[in-house]
């Protein structure tokens, strides 16, 4: 019988460190970072207009200040969905929505009636 990535039947046979645990600490990110709406809708926003635009064009479509769009951006970095190139002055963000199927995926395995 299969198994989904990071499966475990209970907390104790996860080995600290092991690949368990890390693709359960990566789901923990995606999730965190799809918990708040305007990161969700960050996301939407790349997808929608063509998977790449600048800080700045991304600040420009949210009613926050620019620390909390840049925070906002820090978090969706740190779990995979988005990346960035700097080209001068300006990052460049650019959706990673391959990462967000495959681990959203690889959850969603846990709850096929056959693993």
């Amino acid at each position: 019988m299969s198994r989904p990535p990071g499966h475990r039947e209970d907390a104790d046979r996860v080995d600290a460190g092991g690949p368990g645990e890390r693709a359960l600490d990566e789901v923990d990110r995606v999730f965190a970072a799809l918990a708040h709406p305007t990161r969700r809708q960050v996301l939407l926003v790349l997808r929608f207009r063509g998977g790449e635009m600048t800080a700045g064009e991304i600040a420009a479509r949210f009613d926050c200040s620019w620390p909390t769009v840049t925070r906002h951006l820090k978090v969706l970095l740190a779990a995979g969905l988005v990346a960035h190139t700097r080209h001068g002055r300006k990052r460049i963000y650019r959706l990673q929505d391959q990462h967000l199927r495959q681990v959203t995926a690889d959850w969603l395995q846990w709850f096929n009636p056959s693993s």
